[in-house]
């Protein structure tokens, strides 16, 4: 059964972290489903804030460091979509974050948190990056919060987001490290912000799962030979040392790259397939963006 708040809408759900990549796409499909969503962001004023209020978001100040920040836009809100970027903060910033995040909540009576999350198993891997979340999933639960996980595995803008170092990582190190013919899941995060808002629409049936997200699994020698059908040419790939590319962004990404080598775990996308049927594939990814 579908939520519903008795007032002509389905409600006001909280996006922390709502100016980033997951947050902007789950705000965007949260609005479009006719939900309230209050966008929570330490920069009202920011460009990406002001593109979530033309849409409709109400967009509020808040900072996950500050627990104090986040009573006000969490009061009287039905739901919660919680992120942490540990690539930015850390992950020991990440898991207090978080924990932050999740005690406000539980304090603001917050009914049905669908958190954006990481990670191949319930059991920790040794990846910080996967096992901070499975830290920060548990003191949800330990606060008695209704919670879905999602955790999507590799997101399709890893080839083209300069943010994520395509160039030094998707196309280079990681299949270095990992193997260029290993198989992985991949999911777009505008389609990640479409299944959030179904786990929001159906309560009853989301609550308290554990979801791993893959539309389709690539190689990325395949993704290579697709991103040259759809554009004429080869990704540039531009070498970089391991120990260089550490220096930049730490070795978690490096360890994660080692442990999907080997590591064995469930990349099926019948669950993303029976959530949204129409969740693109990588070769529809591309055709709908710009060469």
């Amino acid at each position: 059964m579908a939520f519903s708040s008795g007032r002509g809408t389905p409600g006001v759900v909280a996006v922390v972290g709502a100016t980033g990549r997951q947050g902007s796409a789950v705000v965007r499909h949260l609005l479009k489903d006719g939900w309230q969503v209050r966008a929570l962001t330490r920069n009202p004023s920011s460009d990406a804030s002001q593109a979530l209020r033309a849409l409709g978001a109400e967009v509020q100040q808040a900072n996950t460091e500050d627990p104090g920040s986040l009573r006000t836009p969490f009061e009287g809100a039905y739901g919660l979509f919680n992120v942490q970027n540990p690539m930015t903060s850390g992950i020991d910033a990440e898991v207090r974050q978080g924990s932050n995040v999740a005690e406000a909540a539980a304090e603001a009576g917050i009914r049905h948190v669908v958190y954006g999350a990481a990670g191949v198993s319930d059991q920790p891997t040794g990846v910080g990056s996967w096992d901070s979340k499975l830290v920060i999933a548990r003191r949800f639960r330990e606060l008695g919060l209704p919670l879905t996980v999602l955790r999507p595995m590799a997101f399709m803008e890893l080839m083209t987001d300069k943010g994520y170092y395509p160039q030094f990582s998707t196309w280079h190190l990681m299949p270095k490290l990992m193997g260029p013919t290993r198989p992985l899941g991949w999911l777009c995060v505008d389609d990640l912000g479409a299944i959030a808002a179904r786990m929001f629409a159906d309560p009853e049936r989301w609550s308290g799962a554990v979801l791993g997200l893959a539309s389709d699994v690539r190689s990325i020698d395949e993704c290579r030979t697709l991103w040259q059908e759809r554009t004429g040419r080869k990704p540039r790939g531009l070498p970089m040392p391991e120990k260089l590319f550490e220096r930049f962004v730490g070795k978690d990404l490096t360890t994660m790259w080692r442990w999907l080598r080997t590591g064995q775990f469930d990349m099926s996308t019948q669950a993303t397939r029976e959530i949204l049927p129409e969740a693109r594939t990588i070769k529809e990814w591309l055709i709908q963006r710009p060469k």
